[in-house]
Order: structure tokens, then C-alpha cells, then sequence
């Protein structure tokens, strides 16, 4: 199966299928049959990466890989198959089509809904566990919206900051903040923790590696990525920076390629943007390299102000942040914007 996303231009689903050559297609017009190629037996579902920039790729995802991550989450989170799910993540990203997979190898009942508002929550008063990314979390959040219901929210998609985690724990929320990809066919580690039989080491260069049986077969029609995607030994490459602590514990700083270099030091834009976040004036904010004639590279602050009229100063947010990170990792710009560009599920877009 090769999810499509609904929301695409018809550009952007024609060149999706162009490359991944499926044999048939179903749509509101039918089921027609294409000349396409067909996909290993072993394989359960072909699916388009989200990520921030770049051409996204087709991550092929075994069977028991699926099964693997589904059953694991479920032991993890104590989800049974009686256990009805709130769906409202796009189908077309691992998340989201994770959800239905539950329906489909535990039994579990889904109800589905396109928004999530207040509303949505007041018509599924049983549902027990959901995923969302965390703009979802904080839209029903600041609406005021009961999240008690939930035994489990699965929050995956872009880093949880700490002041929208302490929110959802005022507001009795049980909020699990998730790693994963979807070459890891999602979350693999749940608020900290590796899932069962999943491995997570970190490399000379500071990346972090995985390794367990949700992982990918391949990318489709990419051998060369496939390839570059994998450390000997089976460990699949995450292209983010991290550490593994004595006990295990996995912390996640954020894209390698995203890291800014000021001075010779390396700062990590999440970092920043956990600093900043707090500062009253401040709604959104993402944290991003600038050029600089002495450093080499700046850190330049990227602000939703709460207030257009009074947008926060570059004074106030480093003398705010200096409390919490080291000056050298304190903004030497800021840029005023009405919003921050984000992908389908949340992301923000850093290029």
C-alpha cells in the first residue's frame, strides 16, 4: 500500500506515483491497474517521508516491522484491543497510518476525525489513546479542552519543549513525547526510553543510531540511499545529534545538518528555542544559522510575537535567555514574523 495524501497538488501526486510505480490505484474513480512494479511480498506498506526540506523518499516497511512497532507500543502503553483510538493525523504519515494499523493487527476500534477541536474530543468521550504532533496538543490546550480522557497521547513529530510539556501536566494530560521517523516506522523511543528490543547508540560524530526490528527494508528504488542510510552492524542513521545516557536514556538535540557553528562551538537550535520560548512576548519561535563575517555563522531567532504592536527586543530575549544557555548561544538576530513555516505535521521548516 502507497498512502497519498489528499492535501497534495495534483503536480505533487502525479510525481509521487510517477516514482513510485505502483501496480494499482484506488480512488474515488476506482480501482484502475497501472504498469507499475510490484513491491516484495514481505512488504506491508510504502510510504513518502516528511521531512523539513528536500525531495521526500519512499521508505519501504517490512511486515514485521509494522507488526513490530505496533505490538511493542501497545505492550509500552498498555493498549488493549478493546481500546478505542482517536484518529486525526494525515494517513499518509507514519503517525497517523500507525493508528489504523492498530485497528487492523490488534483490533483496536478507531474513530476518525479530520480536525481536532474541542468539539471533536466531546463527541469521543471513549476514546482512550491518540497521537498528535505537538501544534495539535497546544491547540486544544490553550482552548482549555479536557485531555484526562486519555490514558496516552503520543506525541511525535517535532520536539516537545519543556512549557508546553509542564501545560499538558497541569492540565492532567498524559502526555508521552515519542522518537522515531519513518524509517523507523515511527516512534521508537518513549519519553526517553528505547521500545522493547530497540537499541540507540551514538556515534564519533555525535549522531544517533537505531537499531531493531521496526527498522525500514529500503528506500524504493534507491540503492544508494539505502546504503548511506545504514552503519555496518544493521544500525540506520537518524542524521540527529544526541546522547544516550549510563541508564539508557536517549535525548535528542536535533538535525546535524541544523546545528550552528559560532566561533568554533556548536549550539543546537532546540536549545535556543527552549530558552526563548518562556519569554512572555514570545508565541512561537524557531531558531536558525545566519552568516557572520567574525564567527563564521550567527544564531538568528525567528519570533511570532504574542503582541504584534509590542514585538520582544533582541536585548530582552538574550538578557531573558541568559539565565537558562551560555552567551555564546544567545541570538545576535532577531526577525519579526507573522508565522513560522511548518510541514503537514508540524514541523518546522528551517530552510
Amino acid at each position: 500500500m502507497l498512502p497519498v495524501d489528499v492535501r497534495l497538488s495534483d503536480r505533487e501526486r502525479a510525481a509521487l506515483i510517477a516514482r513510485a510505480r505502483p501496480t494499482i490505484s484506488v480512488d474515488e474513480a476506482g480501482v484502475r491497474r497501472l504498469p507499475g512494479v510490484p513491491a516484495d511480498d514481505s512488504i506491508a506498506v510504502v510510504i513518502a517521508t516528511s521531512g523539513t526540506s528536500g525531495h521526500p523518499r519512499l521508505v519501504e516497511l517490512g511486515r514485521t516491522s509494522v507488526a513490530a512497532a505496533v505490538r511493542t507500543s501497545a505492550a509500552v502503553i498498555g493498549a488493549g484491543g478493546e481500546d478505542r483510538w482517536l484518529s486525526c493525523l494525515p494517513l499518509a504519515h507514519i503517525g497517523g497510518l500507525l493508528v489504523l494499523y492498530r485497528h487492523l493487527l490488534l483490533g483496536a476500534p478507531i474513530s476518525f476525525r479530520r480536525r481536532l477541536t474541542p468539539a471533536t474530543l466531546a463527541a469521543v468521550p471513549a476514546a482512550r489513546f491518540t497521537s498528535l504532533v505537538p501544534t495539535q496538543l497546544l491547540r486544544l490546550l490553550d482552548a482549555g479542552s479536557p485531555l484526562s480522557q486519555f490514558r496516552a497521547i503520543l506525541v511525535g513529530g517535532s520536539g516537545l519543549d519543556a512549557e508546553l510539556a509542564a501545560t499538558a501536566s497541569r492540565a492532567r494530560a498524559a502526555v508521552i513525547p515519542t522518537y522515531g521517523m519513518t524509517e523507523t516506522c515511527g516512534g521508537v523511543v518513549y519519553a526517553g526510553r528505547p521500545l522493547p528490543g530497540v537499541e540507540v547508540r551514538v556515534d564519533e560524530s555525535g549522531e544517533l543510531l537505531v537499531r531493531g526490528p521496526t527498522l525500514m527494508r529500503r528506500y524504493r528504488f534507491d540503492p544508494v540511499a539505502t546504503a548511506a542510510a545504514f552503519a555496518p552492524g544493521g544500525w540506520l542513521r537518524t542524521g540527529d545529534g544526541g546522547d544516550v545516557g549510563a541508564d539508557g536514556s536517549v535525548r535528542v538535540w536535533g538535525r546535524l545538518d541544523d546545528v550552528i557553528v559560532s566561533g568554533g562551538e556548536k549550539i543546537w537550535p532546540a536549545e535556543v528555542e527552549a530558552a526563548l520560548a518562556g519569554h512572555a512576548g514570545v508565541a512561537a519561535v524557531m531558531v536558525s544559522a545566519g552568516p557572520d563575517r567574525e564567527w563564521g555563522q550567527r544564531v538568528v531567532a525567528r519570533v511570532v510575537p504574542r503582541r504584534r504592536a509590542a514585538p520582544p527586543s533582541l536585548e530582552s530575549l538574550r538578557s531573558f535567555a541568559a539565565d537558562a544557555i551560555a552567551r555564546h548561544k544567545l541570538p545576535r538576530e532577531v526577525i519579526i514574523v507573522e508565522r513560522l513555516d511548518r510541514t503537514s505535521v508540524g514541523k518546522v521548516r528551517r530552510g
